[in-house]
């Protein structure tokens, strides 16, 4: 007998048709000998509708009563998705994320896991129940309803297999796996068969949608073998885990992000310091810097330019124009109109000449280049949004 942990996003259980396909591959996997935990997102839109509605009564409302709020969307599909499973014998009991043991700190609508008591879940398993957890949401030490922030499903499916030490971690969407690039944008587009942990997290991180990098991570940190396959077709998606076969390809994908700020600081003090005191003054305000670009130096003087998430971008602006004279700033730059293009591949390590072909299809296309930035397996650049679509397919035609 095995242990599974499912994951199914609000795409795959937006409607009542949906929900009882849902229902079917969850009780299939029961048929089969397994004990399942579920973990479920929203209904389609509805963390969205339900930010709308606090609009309208509070444009500013407080975090604590934003989680109180956007935690009620996966209650609804536990306790609908359950109903379904009962109607069909089998025994099941849902479980909001406190009563599922997910302990977390206190950063309301961003919080972090700092563990999961599961004596409540092996109960109900050893009862012969599949247990339905709501996905997205624990609580404080003080018993505050908290919420994980984007991609927060994934992240508590993947927690959960994790202390459970279960033998599969399948997290369903509305695409078959991981692929070479978005294939509703580029459409010779490849299914990979598997895919390593850091290749996935960079892709993550550097805007493919289809796992959120903090479920990537910690996959990663506790060795969780993922499955990310089609809630809609009977058939194997993409495994992750530690160790892959390279399959002969260079690289694994191309993505582009075009939620991305690029800020320029124009003729500021060539400092050692200046660096520091910017970039720990943003850091302060939670504001992620990405790319970062230092000019040569010009009569003691320099540029630098760095990218924000584009959510960020005001913010920033905000407290760059209020620290203004303290920073010595004359003149400040803020673009975004800006995308952000990428290849990630281990393969990059031991292939020389996978640059020279990324910048030649880049220059094939005739798009400029604003900023460039290399790992070991990445390279990305910035270019103006109005091109990415044309980027990422001269890329691909370019490797595959």
């Amino acid at each position: 007998m095995s242990l599974i942990v499912q994951k199914f996003g609000g795409s795959s259980v937006a409607n009542v048709e949906k929900l009882k396909n849902v229902a079917k591959i969850i009780t299939n996997a029961k048929k089969e000998g397994n004990d399942v935990v579920v973990v479920v997102s929203a209904q389609g839109d509805t963390t969205d509708e339900l930010i709308e509605k606090a609009k309208q009564i509070n444009e500013n409302p407080s975090k604590r009563e934003m989680d109180v709020l956007l935690s009620v969307g996966e209650q609804i599909t536990i306790s609908l998705l359950s109903m379904l499973i009962e109607k069909m014998g089998f025994l099941v009991v849902s479980l909001t994320g406190w009563q599922a043991g997910f302990k977390t700190n206190s950063e309301h609508t961003n919080a972090k896991i700092i563990k999961i008591d599961t004596t409540r879940l092996k109960s109900e398993l050893e009862m012969n129940k599949i247990v339905i957890v709501a996905g997205f949401q624990g609580v404080d030490r003080q018993l505050n309803i908290t919420t994980l922030g984007r991609g927060g499903s994934d992240t508590s499916a993947v927690a959960l297999a994790a202390s459970l030490h279960a033998d599969l971690c399948k997290i369903y969407t509305d695409v078959d796996g991981v692929y070479t690039a978005d294939p509703n944008l580029v459409k010779n587009a490849v299914k990979l068969k598997e895919i390593s942990y850091d290749e996935m997290l960079e892709l993550a991180t550097l805007g493919a949608q289809v796992l959120h990098n903090r479920s990537v991570e910690m996959a990663k940190r506790y060795n969780v073998n993922l499955e990310v396959l089609s809630s809609f077709k009977n058939e194997k998606g993409t495994i992750v885990r530690e160790d892959v076969k390279m399959e002969k390809l260079l690289i694994r994908g191309v993505t582009k992000d075009d939620y991305t700020a690029r800020i320029s600081l124009i003729n500021v003090p060539n400092e050692t310091s200046y660096v520091y005191h910017v970039f720990s003054l943003l850091g302060k305000y939670g504001i992620n810097v990405d790319l970062i670009v230092q000019s040569y130096e010009n009569q003691n003087k320099k540029d630098i330019s760095f990218t924000v998430p584009l959510n960020n971008m005001e913010l920033a602006v905000k407290i760059i124009n209020e620290n203004k004279e303290r920073l010595k700033i004359q003149d400040l730059e803020v673009s975004s109109e800006v995308s952000k293009v990428s290849i990630v591949g281990a393969g990059m390590q031991v292939n020389p000449g996978v640059a020279a072909k990324f910048f030649e299809a880049l220059y094939n296309a005739n798009i400029k280049i604003h900023m460039i930035s290399t790992s070991e397996i990445k390279i990305s650049v910035i270019i103006d949004k109005k091109d990415s679509t044309l980027a990422i397919n001269s890329i691909h035609d370019a490797f595959f």
